[in-house]
């Protein structure tokens, strides 16, 4: 399936503003709606994983990258969804996970989650080794970088050589990337990009064809309450820098909650690959709650999600701040949806089957007119499934939809 991403890449390069959306997200719902937009749409998807979501080990999800493959495919076959339209992404793999191992031992561990990757199906494989391990600098160089994912290149073209390597990062610092003295957060600068992705072509030796992405930061960026949104008449001037790679495209993350119009200019801008996730989440969220309501005004839901956030809450603090008030709407309607690590557990899980079960009850025309917005309910209108689900997919759905950018043929 590398094929079709080559070929977007050939497309964007030429000069025709395509891209693929890159969903990076477990949870059903959204792998769902997604994956059904897909296809009623008859586009091609990425449905992303990062290391520390699934790997050998299980990431927080308790997945294997086989068993996120075979989870895909079973919502995809449930959904009637064709399975040659999904291709599967590795996201920022690497030894992040074992960072507080020494270098070496943290590369071997990730050693074996490429290969997992890689034998279970996964094609676009981003490569990120940028941060150091125990005893290291928090980043690493451009050449140290190089060589640890050179090395990684070489474990995953031992299992397969349809591959397409991304290489580079913008990984942000923990609360987000930081604004400069305009509140603007700065675009990666291009001729460090060149020599990022120079550096990798020049140490892949052999693999350098393989790579076919390049991670940079465009300017885009959000937080708990607050979004960066593109600049839309500035050019960083990326693609004159990669003027000499025209099989390589440009990857932007952390583009969630951005404007319609924003992923039309990415694509301009050489970005044929753009990644969501919280945005999506997000808007299960949204819609799961306001079904909440519906049944209870002070919400069932939400208050079984206040428990268990607050029993465990390592997966948002640290990512919140303000006094009581400000950190409880952060918990359950900030952007950055730190809520969607709480979803799989079973306590969760319950609530929301209730929750399903009940919203028959409550739902009518008066109730759903009141909840959701009139864009929402036409776009149920064309969705299978009970009401309750409908809704939820609609406004999954409505989130994603602006990165379908129309292809050319």
């Amino acid at each position: 399936m590398t094929d079709t991403l080559r070929k977007i890449i050939s497309q964007n390069r030429a000069g025709t503003p395509v891209a693929i959306p890159s969903v990076c997200s477990a949870h059903p719902d959204v792998l769902r709606a997604s994956l059904t937009f897909a296809q009623r749409r008859d586009r091609h998807i990425v449905i992303e994983s990062t290391s520390n979501q699934v790997n050998q080990d299980g990431g927080y999800t308790g997945i294997t990258p086989e068993g996120f493959i075979r989870y895909v495919h079973d919502i995809a076959d449930r959904a009637n969804v064709d399975r040659d339209r999904i291709i599967f992404g590795g996201d920022h793999l690497g030894p992040q996970a074992w960072r507080n191992l020494p270098a070496e031992a943290a590369m071997e561990k990730a050693r074996v989650l490429v290969r997992d990757y890689v034998r279970a199906g996964f094609g676009k494989i981003h490569l990120d080794c940028s941060e150091g391990c125990a005893g290291e600098t928090a980043q690493l160089t451009d050449s140290e970088t190089a060589a640890r994912s050179a090395d990684l290149a070489k474990v995953c073209a031992q299992e397969s050589d349809r591959l397409l390597f991304v290489v580079g990062t913008e990984v942000p610092p923990p609360g987000g990337a930081r604004a400069d003295e305009d509140d603007d957060i700065p675009p990666t600068d291009a001729a460090a990009a060149a020599a990022t992705l120079t550096t990798h072509i020049d140490t892949f030796g052999d693999l350098a064809p393989l790579i076919g992405g390049l991670v940079v930061q465009p300017g885009v960026e959000f937080g708990p309450t607050d979004v960066h949104h593109l600049p839309m008449s500035r050019d960083p001037g990326f693609l004159r820098a990669l003027v000499d790679h025209p099989t390589v495209c440009l990857e932007a993350h952390s583009t969630d909650y951005q404007r319609p119009r924003a992923f039309k200019r990415l694509a301009e801008l050489g970005f044929a690959f753009q990644k969501v996730g919280p945005a999506l989440t997000f808007a299960y969220r949204q819609a799961a709650y306001s079904l909440d309501a519906l049944r209870q005004p002070t919400g069932v839901l939400r208050a079984t999600m206040e428990e268990l956030m607050l029993s465990n809450p390592k997966s948002w603090q640290g990512h919140y701040h303000g006094d009581t008030k400000c950190v409880y709407r952060q918990r359950h309607f900030g952007l950055a949806d730190r809520i969607r690590y709480y979803w799989p557990q079973p306590k969760a899980q319950a609530a929301v089957a209730r929750l399903m079960a009940d919203t028959p009850n409550v739902l009518n025309e008066a109730s759903v007119r009141a909840a959701f917005g009139t864009t929402t309910l036409e776009r149920a209108e064309e969705l299978s499934g009970s009401h309750a689900q409908r809704l939820i997919d609609a406004q999954i759905e409505l989130a994603l939809e602006p990165y379908f950018i129309e292809e050319t043929s």
